[in-house]
């Protein structure tokens, strides 16, 4: 259980400095509640099953190893995603639009 509670806040920190935490900030919560979940679970369930059984290479311990590894593959899409879409909510307001002054009239 500790491991579990100690993986929830080391996932949560590692993707925010290594995703940007503005990207985070951005996410839908749920996303990003199921992602760290997940893969803290994971790690859990392999650290298990390492420990569990004779050898730490077994199909359980690799199981969870490509498991982890898909969730990290989806919290990167998922902060790309973010990061390509960040500036989607702009609405067509002209508040980033520059005006050019010539000869006393805009243009």
């Amino acid at each position: 259980m500790l491991e579990f509670l100690l993986a929830l806040l080391t996932i949560s920190d590692l993707w925010g400095q290594v995703g940007g935490q503005n990207h985070l900030d951005d996410m839908i919560w749920a996303a990003k509640l199921a992602l760290i979940v997940g893969l803290a679970l994971a790690i859990t369930m392999g650290t298990a099953a390492a420990v569990s059984h004779e050898k730490i290479r077994n199909a359980k311990t690799v199981t969870c190893l490509v498991l982890a590894l898909a969730i990290i593959g989806a919290m990167a899409a998922a902060t790309y995603y973010v990061h390509i879409h960040e500036n989607d909510d702009s609405g067509g307001s002209d508040a980033d639009v520059a005006h050019v002054i010539v000869n006393g009239t805009m243009g």
